[in-house]
């Protein structure tokens, strides 16, 4: 059998070595930790050096993705469209015709939604276009007293840059579109509307 000769005491490292190595340690994979994996993955860059080396740029994509991808999964459980009662119909239908023309400006990243205030089966024409560059859209509805977790999509589009059509409410309650500026420069909306709703606002 090989026995190994044991390590003489002072070929030992002292206590004071190995709280130094430790404490090296520490500060090694702290600033690894803020200039490098807070930036790539988080998009923070307290020092600026995730920035120049291109990480920050990369922890922004990834937000937005996961961002993206969380909404993606919400719709997934898209509630069905109800069927209006005909005295409800009639009530939308009758209601009186407005129209609007909204303009917002989105910087590079930015989002914003605008929802207009409808009847069960009421109508509104629309027409939006994009200046300056391309938005991720995605047109929804909310219901009066929504319950947590409830998403009923009308349609959605990446690096639009407009759409125009008939949106028909599926339920009372605020029906509009959420646009997110995915440019590399600052874009301005123009929203065109016509139809049977009692207002129309941003809320985002």
């Amino acid at each position: 059998m090989f026995n190994s000769q044991r390590p003489r005491l002072e070929d030992l490292p002292t206590t004071r070595q190995l709280l130094r190595a430790t404490g090296l340690a520490i500060v090694g994979a702290g600033a690894i930790l803020v200039a490098i994996v807070l930036p790539g993955e988080y998009a923070i860059d307290p020092t600026g050096i995730g920035r120049q080396l291109g990480l920050t740029k990369m922890g922004e994509i990834k937000a937005q993705l996961a961002e993206e991808a969380s909404r993606d999964a919400v719709s997934e459980t898209i509630a069905p469209a109800t069927t209006a009662a005909p005295d409800v119909v009639e009530a939308a239908t009758a209601a009186a015709q407005r129209s609007d023309t909204m303009t917002l400006s989105l910087e590079p990243g930015q989002g914003a939604e605008i929802k207009a205030k409808m009847a069960n089966g009421a109508r509104l024409a629309f027409d939006w276009s994009v200046e300056g560059g391309h938005v991720n859209f995605d047109t929804h509805g909310d219901p009066e007293n929504a319950p947590r977790g409830f998403y009923h999509g009308y349609g959605k589009g990446r690096e639009s840059t407009g759409e125009k059509g008939e949106l028909v409410a599926a339920f009372n309650g605020t029906h509009g579109w959420f646009w997110r500026n995915r440019s590399g420069r600052p874009v301005t909306i123009t929203l065109r509307t016509e139809g049977a709703y009692s207002e129309i606002r941003r809320v985002v």
